[in-house]
Formats: C-alpha cells, sequence, structure tokens
C-alpha cells in the first residue's frame, strides 16, 4: 500500500513517489513528489525526517524537512 495523503481542500488523494535524478556533475539526488494516481515509484512509507503540509491555495500536498 503506496503512502497517500487526502486534501482537505480538493478532498482529492495524492500518493507518494520517489526518484533518483542524476545530475550533470554525475551526482544523484532522490526527488519525492505526490501524484495523482499510484504508479513507478510509489513507496509505502514517508522518508524519516519529512513531514507533509499542504498548499493553502491549491491544495496540494508538499514534502518538506522537519525542523
Amino acid at each position: 500500500m503506496s503512502f497517500n495523503v487526502n486534501s482537505k481542500k480538493s478532498g482529492k488523494t495524492y500518493f507518494l513517489h520517489r526518484r533518483l535524478q542524476k545530475l550533470r556533475g554525475g551526482q544523484e539526488v532522490t526527488l519525492y513528489y505526490f501524484a495523482g494516481a499510484a504508479g513507478e515509484g510509489a513507496i509505502d512509507a514517508l522518508p524519516d525526517g519529512y513531514e507533509v503540509s499542504e498548499n493553502e491555495k491549491t491544495g496540494l500536498p508538499l514534502l518538506k524537512k522537519k525542523r
């Protein structure tokens, strides 16, 4: 089961995904993003040190590092 969040504004369900991206210098970074459907790269749990917030205007979920 993929980690999902329901938008408080729109009521839509969003699923958390992870993707490795290679930068020009050869370094690899991990990108986290929410999508409307669970697809390739969907993950089961929230990464350590992160929390979910919601954009007040659009209702889209955001992943932020905990302070």
